[in-house]
């Protein structure tokens, strides 16, 4: 599944989106299509990124972030210190655990 979709992003330029009754789902998704709202507002421990830094190295993402879509776009309200650690690695993709929202779920996440 990871694979077919960083083909289809290779080829359309873009994520898929999750289809309309598909509960969660696990994909593969590149950094900067994933707005990051509450970022400002939360400092990240330095020790710990570094820490994900050198076990995503050596093993990979262990545990995906939790990521709303709604209407195409991809909201990231946890997982901080690992998109953060896939950024200083230079990585251009996280694996994230996809669910569908309406823009009511998202006002709800923004209070």
């Amino acid at each position: 599944m990871i694979l077919m979709c960083r083909v289809i992003c290779a080829i359309l330029g873009s994520p898929p989106s999750v289809p309309q009754n598909a509960g969660t789902v696990i994909i593969e998704l590149p950094l900067d299509k994933i707005r990051r709202p509450l970022m400002r507002t939360r400092s990240n421990d330095p020790q710990k990124v570094k820490e994900l830094m050198s076990s995503i190295s050596e093993i990979g993402l262990q545990v995906p972030i939790d990521v709303l879509e709604v209407e195409g776009e991809y909201y990231g309200f946890s997982g901080c210190h690992r998109y953060e650690a896939h950024q200083q690695l230079g990585l251009p993709t996280i694996r994230c655990k996809v669910r569908r929202g309406t823009k009511e779920t998202l006002r709800h996440h923004l209070r």
